[in-house]
């Protein structure tokens, strides 16, 4: 059996351990990219590669960071139905 936690946590992207790795066509784009990573102060490498196509992934994750969800709670058998009859769940909607 494969063990998945191997008990080091993961470092923070856009840190010194990890830091975010972009690859640009231009100098231009290039320091528009520096300017970005510099103002929130994360750590950053730019490769600079005219015949590659842009990739600035790491960025777009470091500006816009996924949202956790919360899951709905779940209606119990025996919990008032949601609908309003005054019934419990399994003996209405359920």
């Amino acid at each position: 059996m494969k063990k998945l936690f191997n008990g080091i946590k993961a470092a923070k992207l856009g840190t010194e351990k990890m830091p975010a790795v972009v690859c640009v066509q231009t100098e231009e784009r290039s320091k528009e990219v520096a300017s970005i990573f510099e103002a929130h102060g994360w750590k950053y490498s730019i490769d600079l590669a005219s015949d590659k196509p842009e990739d600035i992934n790491d960025l777009e994750i470091l500006l816009n960071p996924p949202k956790q969800t919360k899951a709905e709670t779940k209606i119990g058998r025996n919990d008032p139905c949601p609908c309003g009859s005054g019934k419990k769940y399994k003996k209405c909607c359920g």
